[in-house]
């Protein structure tokens, strides 16, 4: 049997890191670490060693696009999901630079982005 996908949940409100932890690890993802600003997430990524660090956008201090530069910096073939409400063509860009794999709206729900999640992954395993 394939081990968890294992992720990392970061998001500065913390009913929405606690409910997408919860419903993850619910659905058979392996919640290693959840951050609660962008700083936090870079320094902790190391040793949680996530498959997909799952990344609000709109955090104060170091926001979703800056951590996500940061984060590639240290570990350049870490997946990152983008997860956020405020999502355009111009957030969609920037986060292609970035290098952000995927950039969802919360919008599109829980089940979109366990599905991308699972999608992202079938190649490690």
């Amino acid at each position: 049997m394939a081990r968890p996908i294992r992720v990392m949940v970061v998001d500065d409100t913390d009913h929405v890191r606690q409910m997408l932890s919860s419903m993850l690890t619910l659905d058979g993802f392996e919640v290693v670490e959840e951050a609660a600003s962008g700083a936090e997430a870079v320094r902790r990524v190391e040793g949680a060693d996530p498959d997909v660090v799952v990344l609000d956008y709109r955090m104060p201090g170091m926001d979703g696009l800056a951590t996500a530069r940061s984060i590639k910096e240290r570990r350049p073939g870490q997946l990152i999901v983008l997860y956020t409400a405020f999502i355009d063509a111009d957030l969609q860009r920037a986060a292609d630079e970035a290098g952000v794999a995927v950039c969802l709206g919360k919008v599109e729900g829980l089940a979109s982005l366990e599905r991308e999640i699972s999608r992202l992954c079938t190649s490690l395993f």
